[in-house]
């Protein structure tokens, strides 16, 4: 395994930790239906993307985060404590988790946003919640920016909106568990110092700190997510450094989303970067539950009641 695909690979735990759907279940999306089940949105661009409908109530979808990381293990320990309240939407993007990946490597916000429209169109849904964790805050964030009037809400878990700072906050955060004989220089680039940090977290057993409060959860987080399987092409274009839409801060923009938006936070969450605090959203309230960068694992009642709480609060 190459340098680049080790630290890929210790990247991806740190941010996110092909079902074909029958000819029937197919048939009802096109119907109008939204039905539980897989499915699957064969994009524009045709690149076929796993979609998994489960629940009751007001449709929400999944935005998971990684980048790459994949919408199971979301599924497997947290949204699925929300499906009698919810009718939750997973799906995995393109190039990540069970998803496929385009011929030709067009992973560039814009085709996320669209993607994310698409796949609302098939499902025939006039509006719908948006979960996002991690990373995937930015994708929700760019799409209620291009789709105001398509989201009744925003919900989001541990958010990333500002990804350079995360880096940042990961890596600083990371320096501190380290003995000072492997500690990084400062002066050096920031992906290098990424991957200095990570390669001696992992040599010392220390990685689980950077997103858990115990390794028991890493441990349980690590075994459901390599139970299905990974597509890396999306966080290897990432953290190649080859799409620059994803090293913007995408707080600026929260000012003018005007639907209501739930912050659920970590309290000592060391790798969001840009805090709930910078968010400008006019209509916005913040949860902070006890834990780091997985508050749907690690505060698992607490997490359901935040989020019921504020999607039975919702106007109509």
């Amino acid at each position: 395994m190459s340098a680049f695909q080790l630290l890929f690979r210790q990247l991806l735990v740190v941010f996110g930790l092909l079902l074909l759907a029958t000819p029937t279940a197919i048939a009802q999306q096109r119907a109008g239906r939204l039905t539980n089940g897989p499915t699957a949105l064969l994009t524009s661009d045709s690149v076929q993307l796993y979609v998994r409908v489960a629940g009751q109530g007001t449709p929400c979808v999944f935005v998971h985060g990684g980048p790459g990381a994949g919408s199971y293990s979301f599924e497997k320990l947290g949204g699925n404590r929300l499906e009698d309240k919810l009718r939750l939407i997973y799906y995995d993007q393109r190039g990540s988790g069970r998803s496929g990946s385009p011929r030709r490597p067009n992973y560039s916000m814009a085709r996320m946003v669209q993607d994310l429209e698409e796949l609302r169109q098939q499902l025939r849904l006039e509006r719908w919640v948006l979960m996002a964790h991690s990373f995937g805050g930015t994708i929700a964030t760019a799409y209620a920016t291009q789709y105001p009037q398509r989201v009744q809400a925003l919900v989001l878990v541990n958010a990333v909106l500002n990804p350079p700072a995360s880096l940042e906050s990961m890596v600083q955060y990371g320096t501190t568990l380290l003995p000072a004989a492997a500690q990084p220089n400062p002066g050096l680039p920031m992906m290098q110092r990424v991957g200095m940090v990570m390669g001696a977290l992992q040599q010392q057993k220390l990685a689980w700190q950077l997103q858990f409060s115990a390794d028991s959860l890493a441990a349980r987080a690590s075994r459901v997510s390599r139970s299905v399987p990974a597509n890396p092409d999306f966080g290897t274009q990432v953290f190649s450094g080859q799409l620059p839409d994803y090293g913007q801060d995408f707080v600026p923009a929260t000012a003018q989303l005007r639907m209501p938006v739930l912050n659920i936070v970590g309290q000592d969450d060391r790798t969001t970067g840009a805090a709930p605090g910078t968010f400008r959203f006019p209509k916005q309230q913040t949860v902070v539950l006890p834990g780091k960068h997985n508050s749907f694992l690690e505060q698992p009642a607490a997490f359901r009641q935040a989020v019921v709480s504020f999607v039975q609060k919702l106007p109509r």
